[in-house]
């Protein structure tokens, strides 16, 4: 089974990130053929400092690495370093009608925000990840909601050129997890979490003790002192409960019946010492790994991937007449 995710380096991963995807890669690479990139092209879609690009990909390689991606068992690499991304982009987006990218929810929310008109990559965006996706005959993508549809679309892609050219790529499926999909903002639970905007709504990978704790304490939660999972009348106790149950591994019934009869301080307390012990991992291997180890890992990785790129490549090529 081929698998195939990627992450934009666009700043400080933080928590929900990690549960919402690297996670899940983790264990996918005991028991599939696995392709991860760091997907750098998407990321110069949004407003982006050029200086900052590349401290961002060494970071979110470090990201990866200690969390336990094993570069001996799946492909890490950099999306620009094979540049078959972009030339089968190109080729689907000869079939890909405009509308569909009109109607995509993220390049809806995302062109609102830009003070400035979207750009054309921002609308091409679905067709890129559908490329990213495609070029390895992807089987399965796991993904956060807020990326299910964008491989819905690649799915109807992948139909739509198999039906005029032959069958060419098989076509994937979505991968979300059960829990931690969704990881909301600790200032607003109503919106995801997000490495744009108040750093204090969010808990980056890398924060030290004294940011996790503040930024927890100071979490939005819901009246009444109830530790109660309720997405609809206590949604930031929710948020924090699902941030808890994952990082701890334990249901969150479990963890209601341990803060049965205790407030919002000490739960908030609890969980962020239990942040602060999962994520000392993240904090250790970025001041051990240097810059040279990480660079030998993508460009190894950039090779094992592009021999894959290369026959996908070859086989839309001789079906469109190119």
């Amino acid at each position: 089974m081929r698998v195939f995710s990627g992450v934009r380096p666009t700043g400080d991963i933080h928590i929900g990130n990690y549960l919402g995807a690297i996670k899940n890669w983790i264990k996918l690479q005991e028991k599939a053929d696995c392709v991860f990139s760091i997907v750098d092209w998407h990321a110069i879609t949004t407003p982006y400092e050029p200086k900052n690009l590349q401290k961002y990909i060494q970071e979110l390689a470090v990201t990866y690495l200690a969390a336990g991606l094993n570069p001996k068992k799946c492909i890490f690499f950099v999306q620009s370093h094979v540049k078959e991304h972009a030339e089968l982009a190109w080729i689907l987006g000869t079939v890909t009608p405009v509308g569909e990218l009109f109607r995509m929810t993220q390049y809806k929310e995302k062109s609102q925000d830009l003070k400035e008109s979207p750009n054309a990559g921002l609308l091409n965006y679905p067709v890129l990840m559908a490329a990213d996706i495609l070029l390895y005959q992807s089987e399965v993508v796991p993904v956060g909601k807020d990326q299910a549809q964008h491989v819905e679309i690649t799915r109807e892609m992948a139909r739509r050129f198999n039906n005029k050219f032959g069958k060419t790529f098989k076509i994937p499926k979505t991968l979300l997890p059960k829990l931690g999909a969704k990881i909301a903002s600790l200032k607003n639970p109503k919106k995801k979490m997000s490495k744009t905007g108040d750093p204090q709504a969010c808990i980056g990978l890398f924060d030290t003790e004294k940011e996790i704790r503040e930024k927890i304490m100071k979490a939005v939660t819901d009246p009444g002192k109830n530790i109660k999972y309720d997405l609809t009348k206590k949604p930031g106790i929710s948020n924090l409960l699902i941030i808890y149950s994952v990082f701890s591994e334990k249901p969150i019934k479990q963890i209601e019946k341990k803060f049965e009869k205790k407030g919002y301080a000490e739960f908030k307390k609890s969980l962020a010492s239990l942040l602060i012990e999962k994520l000392e991992i993240f904090r250790k291997t970025k001041k051990e790994l240097k810059s040279s180890q990480i660079n030998k890992i993508l460009q190894d990785g950039a090779k094992r991937a592009e021999k894959i790129a290369k026959l996908t490549m070859k086989k839309v090529k001789k079906n469109t007449g190119l």
